[in-house]
């Protein structure tokens, strides 16, 4: 069991939740999930850094002893596009190091990821969660908002994982 990536048609469309219910799902068949958010924004700063919602829910769905720092290594305080908010921060999101990420956290198990927005979100001018999805190889569970026009988002979405 390798893993999962999760992607959605939108942002707020249910990928957390989807993830989560995964992660018990595998934990429930004998498997120890491991749960990774490559890039988060609209993060609330805390004495103990930038959390973030889905982060914490993904850390509560795992039974490993992870931290935000761990599965979510790009995380920003804006609620916009990670590339947006990373070029503000003065962050390079580096591929190879969430890459790197994602091979030290699937050695504890399998791997379940949650894309930010959908799944061509870009992470800098060259690379997007396309290119870290299709390079970890994992199977894409797409998430798609029920609401107008949702089945155009879905047919695009599903047009570009397939390419």
């Amino acid at each position: 069991m390798r893993g999962f990536w999760v992607t959605g048609t939108d942002t707020g469309v249910g990928k957390t939740l989807v993830s989560c219910a995964l992660m018990h799902a595998l934990r429930r068949a004998g498997h120890a999930p491991v749960p990774m958010k490559p890039v988060a924004s609209g993060c609330t700063p805390t004495p103990q850094g930038l959390q973030n919602d889905d982060v914490t829910a993904l850390l509560a769905a795992t039974s490993h002893i992870l931290n935000a720092d761990d599965i979510a290594p790009y995380r920003f305080e804006p609620s916009i596009a990670p590339h947006i908010a990373a070029a503000q921060a003065g962050v390079a999101i580096d591929i190879g190091q969430l890459l790197a990420r994602a091979a030290e956290l699937a050695r504890l198990g399998p791997l379940v990821v949650e894309g930010a927005g959908g799944f061509l979100v870009p992470l800098d001018d060259r690379f997007s969660l396309a290119d870290l999805a299709v390079t970890l190889d994992l199977p894409v569970v797409l998430v798609v908002g029920l609401r107008l026009g949702c089945l155009n988002h879905a047919l695009l979405t599903v047009e570009a994982i397939e390419r």
